[in-house]
């Protein structure tokens, strides 16, 4: 058994693909923009890697669950990146809202950004 996708809910997943794409530099795993939906997957990884689902957030549910996390001011999803400090850098430079500088604790160090689709996003390097 092997993870094949997991999913985060996003305000508007045309828009969260752009960023996710463009700005963060994911690679687009499928695309069906007439039915608003958009996979990603790590940049470089084959086909078969696991895909993250830019989920809408039209379900109450989701909705819901995507506010509340938000809300919280918890981290919907975390990256791992082999160095925080320099993708904190570069997405600084690219107009990427953080919520802190990087920061470390026993786990590693971290960073937690606003995806602008309602969610934060955590970096972390251990």
């Amino acid at each position: 058994m092997r993870l094949k996708m997991c999913s985060i809910h996003v305000q508007d997943p045309t828009a969260a693909h752009t960023f996710y794409t463009q700005t963060l530099g994911f690679e687009t795993l499928m695309a069906m923009p007439e039915y608003n939906l958009f996979i990603i997957k790590d940049p470089g990884a084959d086909q078969s890697s696991v895909g993250l689902l830019l989920e809408p957030s039209d379900n109450p549910i989701g909705a819901s669950y995507m506010n509340a996390v938000n809300e919280a001011g918890l981290p919907a999803i975390v990256f791992g990146v082999p160095d925080v400090r320099a993708e904190y850098e570069r997405l600084v430079k690219a107009g990427v809202s953080f919520k802190s500088e990087p920061a470390e604790d026993p786990s590693g160090i971290s960073a937690v950004f606003d995806d602008g689709c309602g969610n934060f996003v955590q970096l972390h390097q251990d």
